[in-house]
């Protein structure tokens, strides 16, 4: 979040703040640093600038949640005067849009889509934001056909009874309503941004997950980008936080609308800054979490690339650090947890998941781990990815997984 365009040879400097609680743009004095005036203003935040005009100034900018019966995380498009007035919008549809200007600006292409809309791509003018016409519109008709189904958008408050907290829910394609199914969460709450998808795709990652049956979520907790400046402080200094008593009272809203969504067998999954949050389910939240996949994660914040984490747990270094650390808090392990890491990941240093493998046998906890020699930054590619979908058929559904190599034999066999 940052931005800053001089004007003037620096006299005037458009910069971007989030002073006044959301991310937004100001004109200042720039040989004081003193705030002439606010340029955009509103509960919304501009989430990036795309051209200063300053022969016209005007900026063109993209922003969310200006739109108060959508998704506040869709992106649309902006034109502002440097005063202030004047804010034209490029984009109305509900979904989530990118827009392409001619070198001209006299028209742009808006493409735009939701996770239960395919894309629509049409041309229009800039200057009345006409239709010329509609370029293409997406068919997913033979998807549908074979059984795939849209992810549901699903809205719950979150801890403090007010903020919308949003997700997603994708189903198995033999989906029956008449039975019920183990829940498992695929969780990145990196603070940098926000994560649950908002255009449309398969989303073949956690649909695999779901066709072994599952329903599968995605959650954007508080601590999270792209909301409000309250919203995203949830994490300063406390990236354990994670979002996670959102999270859980989204899932629980869930169960409550229906009894098909299991949420006394929960899952959860993710890599990263997802593979620290996934763990650290199991440690403050193992009342409700029961099992969990954790690969690569920087489970230390005092280890971890240095630029990354003091931007979101600050310095010096203090108590704070220790109290997020799955590595100080390994001890407090509930379920059960299986991790992964690759020998020479060059993202986040192998020791990090380490030193919690060293701290959960000085606890004297059971868990499962598995190194990939020569593995980097990843889950542990298919193999990887097989031994996290057996680890939650085991423990959630309760089944023995098959025995691989067999048909792994048989298929060699059968090419010769």
């Amino acid at each position: 979040k940052r931005f800053r365009h001089d004007l003037d040879d620096g006299r005037e400097i458009i910069w971007m703040s989030e002073r006044d609680g959301w991310n937004h743009l100001y004109m200042l004095d720039g040989e004081t640093g003193q705030v002439k005036h606010q340029i955009t203003k509103g509960a919304w935040p501009v989430r990036g600038v795309d051209s200063v005009d300053v022969e016209n100034r005007r900026i063109w900018f993209r922003a969310s949640g200006m739109n108060p019966d959508q998704d506040p995380y869709f992106i649309h498009y902006y034109r502002i005067d440097f005063d202030g007035t004047g804010l034209v919008a490029y984009t109305e549809a509900d979904g989530m849009h990118e827009v392409t200007f001619s070198p001209d600006r006299r028209f742009y292409v808006d493409q735009w889509s939701r996770v239960d809309l395919p894309p629509i791509a049409e041309l229009r003018r800039t200057s009345d934001r006409s239709l010329v016409m509609e370029l293409e519109r997406a068919d997913a008709s033979a998807l549908l056909a074979k059984g795939w189904q849209y992810p549901e958008v699903f809205v719950a408050k979150g801890r403090d009874g007010v903020t919308d907290i949003w997700g997603i829910i994708i189903r198995p394609i033999n989906f029956d309503p008449n039975r019920t199914y183990p829940v498992i969460e695929s969780i990145y709450a990196g603070p940098h941004g926000s994560h649950v998808p908002k255009t449309f795709g398969t989303h073949a990652s956690r649909t695999s997950v779901a066709e072994l049956g599952f329903i599968v979520a995605q959650i954007d907790g508080m601590g999270t980008n792209n909301r409000s400046k309250a919203f995203h402080d949830v994490a300063w200094q406390n990236i354990r936080d994670a979002g996670f008593p959102d999270r859980i009272l989204w899932h629980q809203a869930v169960a409550r609308e229906y009894d098909y969504y299991d949420v006394s067998r929960v899952g959860i999954y993710g890599g990263s800054a997802g593979g620290q949050n996934a763990m650290a389910a199991l440690l403050w939240h193992g009342d409700f979490y029961d099992v969990a996949f954790s690969s690569v994660g920087c489970h230390d914040n005092r280890m971890d690339k240095i630029w990354w984490n003091e931007a979101w747990m600050g310095w010096p270094i203090g108590p704070h650090y220790s109290e997020s650390s799955n590595v100080d808090n390994a001890w407090r392990l509930q379920g059960k947890l299986l991790l992964v890491v690759g020998e020479l990941d060059r993202n986040v240093d192998p020791s990090s998941t380490l030193q919690v493998v060293n701290a959960l046998i000085e606890a004297d906890k059971d868990f499962d781990f598995l190194l990939f020699p020569g593995g980097g930054h990843g889950a542990g590619g298919d193999f990887g990815m097989r031994k996290r979908n057996d680890y939650f058929v085991k423990h959630l559904l309760g089944v023995e997984p098959p025995a691989w190599e067999r048909y792994v034999a048989s298929d060699a066999e059968g090419d010769r």
